[in-house]
């Protein structure tokens, strides 16, 4: 499956009153999610099946993965294996965009 994904197209979901999150580009092997995080946003620590990368687009996030903690920066990113715990604090209002490989069903509900 190919195709276009508009950002004008795609309504947000809301997660909580500081986070929201679009699906973009996806297929059932790939996806990409663009998050937007207000100051004081948690991303509390979990883990899932998918891997992923995180690249921040702006603001400033403390990342924790496995335990070891770390400041990502605009311009940063992090991969996360398959089932490693992770989770982040916003510091800084801004954007991350998330690519998970396979697709995440449970965002498409």
């Amino acid at each position: 499956m190919s195709g276009f994904f508009f950002d004008r197209d795609i309504e947000p979901r809301i997660l909580n009153d500081r986070t929201k999150r679009k699906v973009a580009a996806h297929d059932e092997d790939l996806m990409v999610c663009h998050l937007y995080f207000e100051k004081g946003a948690v991303g509390e620590p979990h883990r899932h099946p998918h891997s992923q990368i995180a690249f921040a687009i702006s603001g400033k996030y403390e990342f924790t993965i496995d335990g070891e903690t770390r400041i990502l920066n605009p311009g940063d990113s992090v991969y996360i294996s398959s089932g490693v715990p992770h989770g982040l604090l916003c510091l800084e209002t801004g954007e991350v965009l998330d690519i998970f490989t396979p697709e995440r069903k449970d965002f498409l509900s």
